[in-house]
């Protein structure tokens, strides 16, 4: 018998055969690329974000950041792969995410309570989750988080992130309102809102009555070698 045979007996043994993995699924999802599940977006990017680097969305409120959020982990899961939110503000919508076609059934969701110390236990929480592996995406939404509390973040700390993740088939993904941090293979998403919202359409007979028919985004993708304008 193998060594990775007789390991693998080991775990399954002792019930911890479920932290086993293979690379077949992440060679069936489209190898060292994760899909947004935004066809033009995705198109940009070669494919989607690069796994085994840390990536983030920026942009203002209303920007589209967490519809592109709830876009890439409804991909993620409909992939096969387990997905992880860390959310300090607990500003996700379930409700909002499934209506789109996420299973949240393959989400772990980390809530915060919107303290003070939220954003460092968050942080924490990131770093576990990424450690224990087998996650396809594992984001953290920081864009409702007071600026004095992210620049209390050791200036260690994505250095730490990017290294957890190095060689390995997760992406991480950071949320804010402003640019945070990339490792030297990730992109940033930055997404810009026109000043006279024309990029909200609207739907119904009166302006008292109205439901959110669609949000165009206006993206630039960012890296380490190149920055691409177009929308």
């Amino acid at each position: 018998m193998s060594a990775l045979a007789h390991l693998e007996s080991l775990l399954r043994d002792r019930h911890l055969d479920l932290t086993l993995t293979t690379s077949a699924l992440w060679k069936q999802s489209g190898g060292d690329r994760a899909a947004l599940g935004v066809p033009p977006l995705d198109a940009a990017l070669g494919g989607g974000l690069p796994r085994g680097q840390l990536s983030e969305i920026v942009g203002a409120r209303s920007a589209g950041r967490t519809t592109v959020l709830c876009h890439a982990l409804a991909a993620s899961a409909a992939r096969g792969e387990a997905i992880a939110l860390v959310d300090p503000s607990d500003r996700f919508d379930p409700g909002s995410a499934s209506a789109i076609g996420l299973d949240l059934g393959r989400l772990l969701w980390v809530r915060g309570t919107g303290d003070a110390a939220s954003a460092t236990t968050a942080l924490k929480a990131m770093n576990l989750v990424l450690q224990a592996g087998n996650f396809g995406l594992v984001a953290l939404d920081l864009a409702d988080v007071p600026a004095p509390a992210l620049r209390a973040f050791p200036f260690t700390t994505w250095l730490r992130l990017a290294r957890v993740i190095e060689g390995t088939q997760s992406v991480a993904l950071l949320l804010g309102a402003a640019h945070l941090a990339r490792s030297a293979g990730g992109v940033t998403l930055s997404l810009d809102r026109p000043a006279d919202r024309t990029h909200v359409t609207w739907r119904g007979a009166s302006h008292r009555a109205r439901l959110l028919s669609a949000i165009t985004l206006h993206a630039r993708l960012i890296t380490a070698r190149s920055v691409n304008p177009e929308p």
